[in-house]
């Protein structure tokens, strides 16, 4: 159990790691204003450049993302009442961060900017990338609180089930207290005296 909880949180931390990367785009579209055509063309050089990477850092984001839903979904089989509420709302946000990294982030980022307008400066935005541009930070965000809300639920469940070991020591301390008492009692009883068998044979002869 706790290898798999620490393997949820690794790679929930990587992948928001990730998307944290995309502050420099995203701080200059989501969060100032008013938005200029300068934050603009800043953040579609970046998604540009994002187009140049090597593949094989989309496979290995892809391993990881992969190997911690697994993770979850393997938590959840257990059938406890923890696991279907920490691990069940886990894997809904989890899916939620997927699903909308696939199907908005990637085919807006390889549809849009793989190829840019020539940029000189004071030049203004090309109008039909603006709401692409925009709308990439706003995707961002809602994966960030998604793996973010996936980092609060485990943290939950760690804090839920180490309540449950204290209180669960703390029954068997205090029912090996109470055995202990017992058997100070009994011990503390006096013990009946015996009589010797001749002085029984005694009185019976007279």
């Amino acid at each position: 159990m706790a290898v798999r909880a620490a393997v949820t949180v690794s790679v929930t931390s990587v992948l928001l790691g990730l998307l944290f990367t995309h502050w420099i785009a995203d701080s200059l579209t989501l969060w100032r204003t008013p938005v200029t055509d300068a934050h603009l063309w800043v953040a579609a050089r970046y998604y540009h450049v994002l187009t140049k990477g090597a593949p094989a850092i989309g496979y290995v984001v892809a391993a990881a993302a992969t190997l911690g839903a697994a993770t979850i979904l393997w938590s959840l089989r257990d059938g406890e009442a923890g696991n279907l509420m920490f691990d069940g709302g886990s894997i809904f946000l989890y899916g939620t961060a997927v699903a909308v990294y696939i199907q908005s982030v990637l085919p807006s980022i390889f549809t849009n900017f793989v190829v840019l307008p020539p940029h000189v400066a004071g030049a203004k935005f090309p109008p039909d990338l603006r709401v692409p541009t925009l709308s990439l930070a706003s995707s961002h965000l809602i994966c960030s609180v998604a793996l973010t809300g996936v980092l609060a639920l485990q943290t939950g469940r760690w804090w839920a089930e180490r309540a449950d070991d204290d209180t669960g020591a703390a029954e068997t301390l205090g029912g090996s207290g109470r055995d202990g008492d017992d058997g100070e009692r009994d011990s503390g009883k006096p013990e009946p005296k015996k009589i010797p068998t001749s002085a029984v044979v005694g009185v019976a002869a007279t």
